[in-house]
């Protein structure tokens, strides 16, 4: 005795919607990271790099190969100043 094809119509529509939805997340996290794969195990001085190559492009995984920096990149340097002592 067979199954009717039409029990399996909703397990298909399932299907579909999962993958569809996985495609999508996955698109969006490629757009969302500059068009470029994501990157995995980042230690500390990837994180510094990618902090820098955002500050000075505004995207987190740009880079630029100009040999000045922007105007206004002198202003957003990441170590704070220690409060003096008066």
């Amino acid at each position: 005795m067979g199954v009717p094809f039409e029990a399996l119509i909703p397990y298909g529509i399932m299907l579909a919607m999962f993958g569809v939805s996985g495609a999508a997340l996955s698109k969006i996290r490629h757009m969302q990271n500059g068009d470029k794969r994501p990157r995995h195990s980042l230690d500390a001085w990837d994180k510094q790099m990618m902090d820098r190559d955002r500050r000075l492009t505004g995207f987190l995984r740009g880079q630029s190969d100009t040999v000045r920096a922007p105007a206004g990149f002198e202003l957003s340097n990441p170590w704070r100043m220690e409060p003096t002592m008066t």
